[in-house]
């Protein structure tokens, strides 16, 4: 359905922005530039929930720290906002909320999205769910700050890899401009970015990168990684953010992708492709994303995981 949020948020006293799982820069962008929107228009202060930990480099995204990881599962809530969540079990536990809610809002850019909520506002052809948040606002006469500015520029810049990446068009490179325009210094935003990393981030990262599966004559390149792994690197949930894009660099790789154990019958995979439909691999296991970066959970160990991957990489 069409959706006026001006309408919405008016009538809504209680208000939740959700992002999704192992949050990037796209979400917790989106969810921050709105929720200053919001203050800012309509004198409202929503919630924002998180459903894991916030990576320590995005930590300095204005109003990132008025996000909370745990609400009270028996609130209801007038009105539930997605932020760049391409399905709706990536906010986990707070479906409860999003269920209960008396309206519900999906905003993003995900091509596999399918149109959960009340209303949507979703635009597969958008760089990233900032994008799409920057064209509403510009579309409805919305005033960007300062703030809202740099929440908006990192969720365009992280979701176009500092645009290098396919999704970089023009009208994503114009929206960057009228952002640096607004408020956001791309120079700050990079640095806090990709040059915060810790010492034990980058070692576990070229760990994961030295054990990599090279197949079908370097085309297609994996690596695992186990809890132990984790625990060895003392190393967070974010510390496998990149590894995919890393092995896809690799001049001969067409496919690339990280399994990563939850438990011993639960497996997370990131893919990354330069030619090959990964969203169209992804959904066969209940995920998706975009045509060359998609992620899917597995119910099956690592091993078995890969397994199934394979058999259904056609090279």
């Amino acid at each position: 359905m069409n959706c006026n949020l001006d309408n919405i948020i008016k009538s809504s006293n209680k208000i939740l922005l959700l992002s999704h799982m192992n949050p990037d820069g796209d979400t917790l962008g989106s969810m921050c530039a709105l929720y200053g929107m919001i203050y800012n228009r309509f004198k409202k202060k929503a919630d924002m929930s998180v459903v894991s930990n916030i990576p320590y480099n995005y930590r300095f995204i204005p109003h990132i720290d008025s996000a909370q990881r745990y609400f009270n599962k028996s609130l209801v809530y007038d009105l539930v906002i997605t932020l760049d969540v391409a399905a709706i079990d990536r906010v986990m536990d707070s479906k409860i909320l999003f269920d209960k809610a008396k309206c519900t809002v999906n905003i993003d850019h995900h091509k596999t999205n399918p149109g959960f909520g009340d209303y949507q506002i979703i635009n597969p052809d958008a760089s990233s769910c900032g994008e799409v948040l920057f064209n509403y606002f510009k579309s409805n006469n919305w005033k960007i700050d300062k703030d809202s500015a740099i929440c908006l520029y990192t969720a365009i810049m992280t979701d176009t890899g500092n645009f290098r990446f396919e999704n970089t068009s023009s009208d994503a490179l114009r929206a960057a401009a009228e952002l640096v325009d607004a408020g956001a210094c791309p120079n700050y935003i990079y640095k806090k970015c990709y040059e915060t990393k810790s010492k034990n981030f980058v070692m576990f990262q070229n760990y994961c990168v030295n054990k990599a599966e090279f197949l079908n004559d370097n085309k297609i390149v994996y690596t695992t990684v186990y809890k132990k792994d984790l625990e060895k690197f003392s190393a967070g949930d974010d510390y496998t953010d990149g590894i995919a894009e890393t092995l896809r660099a690799i001049d001969t790789t067409e496919v690339a992708f990280v399994v990563k154990e939850v438990d011993v019958k639960l497996t997370k995979v990131s893919m990354r492709s330069k030619k090959n439909d990964v969203a169209e691999i992804c959904s066969k296991f209940g995920g998706g994303g975009h045509t060359f970066a998609a992620g899917c959970t597995i119910k099956a160990s690592v091993e078995d995981a890969v397994r199934k991957l394979l058999k259904e990489i056609n090279l």
